[in-house]
């Protein structure tokens, strides 16, 4: 609705409504002053809800500040908060250190709360402190845990999650068959670790295993991730074929129909796309799946042949 405003030219309304104690408004009216490098009327639109410590205001402030490049003041405000003992303060602040090559000081801070936070900023910090050792023991002792109570027995990291991140910092060692072997280990009963095996078996360009996991991941994720690197490599034949690998077609599943009509159309066949397409469309309840094609361009397999840089959701690089 604010987007809206802005863009239909109702500013002032957003000004009037962000003076009234609308926060939707009045952090869209900040990012808009400092938009007109107006930094100091910005800060002050946000003031009144700073001043009560709401964490919401204050991570917002500081994600601010840090893009103007005043990532002290960034900083400041966001450890006020956390040496309070906010439960989120710490989270954000560790990685806005991390960010600002700060690292060391930023795990040797998470260090005592590891059980409090989630892994992946532990994972992200300590990648980029260059402590990825520490990291790998911590995460480790994680896989030890037998769930009695999940979630809240192991705060929502049971031990397939903990060797998906485990098999991150291996990989980032540059131990890939340890990471590869950790994340076979636990991808039967966890989805995620068979993206994450998926994806790191297209980065070793290990195609063979990739085509082994296909033929049997019912999930979907080696599939795509095989056609992307087959079609990178200039082999489109190839690349339909893994869509095709059971040899029955991929009319059961909407989201491969729909992957593999786009490389088709992708490649000027598009009368194939189509045939693709109303195949599945016109199968049991196919018309509850139906899905806009769009140009051939659209939809264009993500490339996975770069490793991860930190942690398995949220690098400490993106603010």
């Amino acid at each position: 609705m604010v987007s809206r405003l802005f863009e239909r030219g109702h500013a002032d309304v957003v000004e009037l409504q962000a003076g009234r104690g609308q926060w939707f408004c009045a952090l869209a009216w900040a990012r808009s002053l400092g938009e007109q490098d107006r930094q100091a009327d910005a800060l002050e639109v946000l003031a009144p809800y700073l001043a009560t410590g709401w964490w919401t205001a204050v991570e917002a402030a500081a994600r601010l500040l840090e893009d103007w490049g005043r990532v002290d003041e960034a900083i400041e405000i966001s450890r006020v908060r956390m040496e309070a003992g906010h439960p989120m303060a710490l989270e954000f602040y560790t990685r806005l250190l991390a960010r600002h090559d700060r690292a060391e000081e930023a795990f040797t801070l998470l260090r005592p709360h590891i059980g409090e936070l989630p892994l992946d900023t532990v994972v992200d910090v300590a990648g980029a402190a260059g402590r990825d050792e520490e990291a790998a023991a911590l995460v480790a002792a994680r896989t030890e845990h037998r769930c009695t109570d999940f979630p809240w027995c192991c705060n929502g990291v049971d031990r397939d999650t903990a060797f998906g991140y485990l098999a991150t910092i291996r990989e980032r060692q540059g131990r890939a068959d340890e990471a590869i072997a950790l994340l076979r280990a636990s991808s039967s009963t966890l989805v995620n670790n068979r993206e994450q095996l998926a994806a790191l078996l297209g980065r070793q360009g290990r195609l063979d295993e990739l085509r082994a996991m296909a033929a049997t991941d019912d999930s979907g994720y080696a599939v795509r991730q095989l056609a992307t690197l087959l079609e990178e490599a200039g082999d489109v034949e190839g690349a339909i074929a893994a869509y095709r690998h059971t040899g029955e077609g991929v009319a059961d599943d909407s989201n491969s129909v729909f992957e593999l009509a786009q490389l088709l159309a992708r490649h000027g066949r598009v009368s194939e796309a189509i045939d693709v397409m109303r195949v599945q469309a016109d199968s049991p309840g196919g018309h509850s799946r139906r899905r806009r094609l769009g140009p051939p361009c659209a939809g264009r397999p993500v490339s996975r042949s770069e490793p991860p840089s930190g942690g398995r959701p949220g690098a400490v690089g993106a603010p």
